[in-house]
């Protein structure tokens, strides 16, 4: 990372304070256009006047997209655009909007080396900060001659607390070369943050599915394209950077759920956890333990509604064999957007279904109930009782006695709700956790996440898949 770019201050402001790392990947062009459009057209079906700040590198970059902001500024606030100056930079129409303000960067400048693009407002924020690499940094072969598969470094998200503080240094950087602007933007920036903490977590969250569809959209359009085309030389390598970010996009969704959680921030990675614990304890196959992984990421996009089941519908995931009835789980709906992680839907929609048959969304009875949905269900309620007795008794240093607790709760309703033998098998989790046993580390970087989606060979998630005697 370039010193003084606004990538390498973010880095160095979460290592000095010790917050949790950042998610980074490397990009190519094409997946950073398709992900950036669908970012920015979301602004135009968002509610409120959003703060844009974006980095072009160079103006003739900025001029490609000079017409798709100029639809952009009709909804914002305030644009500000960073790039190193071309010819006809400033000249374009939309450059001449009041509320559109260019910084021409020095050719020197570490961030005329970065893709930006900084959506701020009270109900929509989202991300993207790369750098592109160096010629060294692309090895012998050297940058490609393709512009759409040079490579950048960096992350996207929706968190929006890091997407304020991002954009808090860009507008430091922009005050460098014109401070009157920087006091403009800052005040921006003060305005929405007041105004987004008088909204609701739900108003927060609203329109993030869409979000995530809009962006899955645009990657399977970009996708097709460069499938039906012949002027890439990468084709395997972009098409997996596509299907890594369509699976960020949900693994993002699912980060926010449980950062708006302040009882259980935690609730992902650690049922993640548990269920790779209790998948080893089960001597499950590994690709198993990958989807068992990625459910519980997941798990949290399709909560339980508590309503009735609503009219059932198979989840096409064999042609020849046929998954259990499931009914329109919203959430798990979404997920079957990208075919890959249809078995990962039927596991989620399927985690509240109960051992004696009383449970939802389809009534599934005892080994009618995918293993990996009654393991998940066990596990994901394990997980948050024992997140409400660590929040009610948070200056308890010992934690073996909430374990206890919290397995015993869940023993109450073995036969009725659980699967007996996996109530046994928690048991002897929790006593290995107790005796200091730890969990699976599970890496916390997500950012290049395709290794959790070779499931081109495994089996659908089936009734058939029971614990053996």
């Amino acid at each position: 990372m370039l010193e003084g770019s606004i990538l390498k201050q973010l880095v160095t402001d979460h290592s000095s304070s010790g917050r949790t790392p950042l998610n980074f990947g490397v990009y190519y062009k094409n997946t950073l256009v398709a992900l950036c459009h669908a970012l920015e057209d979301c602004i135009l079906g968002s509610e409120g006047s959003p703060l844009v700040v974006t980095a072009f590198q160079r103006g003739k970059w900025y001029l490609q997209e000079a017409d798709r902001y100029a639809a952009i500024a009709q909804r914002a606030r305030q644009v500000a655009i960073m790039a190193a100056p071309d010819a006809g930079f400033h000249s374009h129409p939309t450059s001449q909007r009041q509320n559109v303000a260019l910084v021409d960067l020095d050719l020197d400048d570490p961030v005329s080396q970065e893709w930006h693009l900084i959506i701020l407002s009270p109900q929509y924020t989202a991300m993207v900060l790369c750098q592109e690499l160096s010629p060294e940094e692309y090895g012998s072969s050297g940058p490609p001659e393709n512009d759409l598969e040079r490579k950048f470094y960096g992350f996207w998200t929706f968190d929006p607390t890091l997407v304020e503080e991002t954009v808090k240094l860009a507008i430091a950087h922009i005050g460098k070369y014109n401070p009157p602007l920087q006091q403009q933007l800052s005040q921006h920036v003060d305005q929405i943050h007041q105004a987004r903490k008088s909204l609701t977590d739900t108003q927060n969250e609203m329109g993030l599915d869409q979000t995530v569809r809009r962006v899955l959209d645009y990657l399977q359009d970009c996708r097709q394209n460069l499938l039906s085309g012949d002027a890439f030389n990468l084709v395997e390598d972009l098409n997996q950077n596509l299907t890594s970010n369509e699976l960020q996009a949900f693994l993002r969704m699912a980060q926010l759920v449980d950062l708006s959680d302040p009882v259980n921030p935690l609730a992902a990675n650690e049922v993640s956890s548990l269920l790779e614990m209790m998948g080893q304890l089960l001597d499950l196959p590994a690709w198993q333990l990958r989807r068992l992984r990625l459910a519980g990421l997941l798990y949290r996009i399709a909560p339980s509604t508590g309503e009735s089941p609503s009219e059932s519908a198979h989840d096409p995931l064999s042609p020849t064999e046929s998954a259990p009835s499931c009914p329109l789980v919203p959430g798990a709906q979404a997920l079957r957007i990208m075919p890959r992680l249809r078995a990962v839907a039927t596991i989620i929609a399927h985690q509240n279904e109960a051992w004696d048959g009383s449970g939802q969304p389809a009534s599934l009875k005892g080994d009618q109930i995918p293993l990996e949905s009654r393991m998940l269900g066990l596990v994901s309620t394990f997980q948050q009782r024992l997140a409400d007795l660590r929040f009610k008794g948070a200056h308890q240093d010992d934690i073996n006695p909430l374990l206890s607790q919290a397995l015993a709760a869940c023993q109450e309703e073995q036969g009725q709700r659980w699967d007996p033998k996996l109530v046994e098998i928690l048991s002897l989790m929790v006593r290995g956790l107790q005796q200091g046993l730890s969990l699976p580390s599970l890496p916390a970087r997500f950012s290049l996440a395709t290794g959790l989606l070779n499931v081109e060979d495994e089996p659908a998630v089936l009734p058939s898949q029971m614990l053996s005697s």
